[in-house]
């Protein structure tokens, strides 16, 4: 019997007979959960981080100590193959350094390249050498009580960790302090411990559903989730902000999700929600009520999908694209043009904003955070302007409007056109003032944002 139990190993066969009852070892312990993880894991990834430690001693010669530095963890999420990772903004919050491990252990440095404060997001670059795996994308909108659901993580600096439970509760709102409200999270029973932020909540199918964000401190098996319908969203625009200011398509898309069929996958698909006249999308075509299907040899499912397309586009580029127009498929070559901008923008900027502005030294916004690439110094304010009603004041640093930095007059254009501004009422602003990053909002008259 020894014998043969030994030969079977060696042989790796999966059937092993002991004692007259037959094991169908490994087939019968690939469960749905051991699926579901090897699906999704090689698109998460472990998060170190280094900050500064604010230090105001000195010693004896009058010299300042060497600033001491605290390391912090966190996961995130491949959601692009050129190695664009999604996180919490808090993970990477104010550091100096950020190391990213990849599944299969090789090590990147990282750079914080866009985040939203308000949503606790962020997105990170590293630049690997090979297309990296991304992750599965799910839906939060068809989640069950109950339903099993997974975490991956870098729990308390374990890389990998996985645990496992149900979705206890949806549409929680969680208040952190007076500066940060989660609205609609996720809540579940999976061990999620510090280091798990950033990461993935998947559900059995191995699909994204949430991103993990918090745990209820003296609590046991109480932890939350940002669903991933809302992540998309956000994770969009954050793409959208590192797209050339300079490239102009004319397009607004609306996302579709199909979750009729409880046995098969996500359906998703965007809609051409609005073209404007005369612009690139137009002259391709393009209609509302169109399904995009592909540009520049990208798959469209949805928005997200259609903002990495267009990340390292530049104007003048003719991007083959594909669409569905009832049962009908068309293709045409979308001709991005440059952004046209207002004539006398400074003016514009002025009368909208009340606002002056010049371009500030890259070297003295990055020694207030080094993740910036420059701003604009405000040199006049005018009178009971949005801007002045707001306290923006000459010698502050205009760093970021909504979600996108500050780098020229042509930035702002940029935000003050968007067809979805109406939707970034108050307008959120981010200034560096005696030296740290301050934060507020400018209410614009309504007639403006039209």
């Amino acid at each position: 019997m020894a014998r043969q139990l030994m030969s079977s190993i060696l042989c790796g066969m999966t059937l092993i007979e002991v004692c007259g009852v037959v094991w169908s070892g490994t087939a019968a312990r690939r469960t749905a959960i051991v699926k579901a993880v090897e699906r999704a894991r090689p698109a998460v990834v472990s998060i170190r981080s280094e900050r500064p430690v604010r230090y105001t001693g000195t010693e004896d010669w009058g010299q300042p100590l060497p600033a001491p530095r605290s390391n912090g963890m966190g996961t995130g999420i491949i959601l692009d193959p050129r190695g664009y990772i999604l996180t919490n903004y808090h993970v990477v919050e104010e550091v100096s350094a950020i190391r990213v491990t990849l599944a299969d252990g090789t090590q990147h440095t990282a750079q914080l390249v866009a985040r939203d404060r308000d949503n606790d997001l962020a997105l990170l670059k590293i630049s690997p050498s090979r297309p990296l795996p991304t992750i599965p994308l799910g839906t939060s909108s068809d989640l069950m009580l109950g339903e099993t659901v997974i975490a991956i993580g870098n729990a308390f600096g374990y890389e990998q960790s996985i645990t496992v439970g149900v979705i206890s509760a949806l549409g929680r709102n969680v208040t952190l302090n007076r500066d940060l409200v989660y609205k609609n999270l996720i809540q579940t029973d999976a061990s999620i411990n510090p280091g798990n932020s950033g990461g993935p909540l998947l559900n059995i199918e191995g699909e994204l559903v949430g991103v993990n964000v918090a745990i209820r401190a003296g609590a046991q098996g109480i932890a939350f989730a940002l669903p991933v319908d809302h992540v998309l969203e956000v994770a969009s625009d954050l793409f959208a902000g590192l797209r050339s200011p300079e490239i102009h398509v004319g397009l607004r898309l609306r996302n579709c999700v199909d979750v009729s069929d409880p046995h098969g996958p996500v359906r998703r698909w965007a809609v051409v929600d609005r073209v404007e006249a005369d612009s690139p999308a137009a002259r391709a075509g393009l209609q509302p009520g169109d399904v995009i299907l592909e540009l520049n040899g990208w798959p469209i499912l949805h928005n997200l999908d259609w903002q990495r397309a267009l990340l390292e586009v530049r104007p003048g580029d003719s991007l083959p694209l594909k669409w569905r127009r009832g049962s009908e498929e068309f293709s045409a070559n979308l001709v991005v043009q440059p952004t046209p901008l207002e004539s006398g923008l400074t003016e514009v900027v002025w009368r909208v904003l009340g606002l002056r502005l010049v371009p500030a030294p890259p070297e003295q916004v990055q020694r207030v955070q080094a993740s910036l690439r420059g701003g604009l110094t405000v040199v006049a304010v005018a009178s009971n302007s949005p801007s002045e009603r707001a306290g923006i004041q000459p010698g502050d640093i205009l760093v970021g409007l909504h979600i996108w930095e500050t780098l020229s007059y042509e930035n702002i254009a940029y935000v003050l056109r968007h067809p979805d501004r109406a939707q970034f009422q108050p307008l959120r602003f981010f200034i560096i003032r005696q030296g740290a990053i301050q934060r507020g909002t400018l209410n614009l008259p309504e007639n403006v944002l039209r």
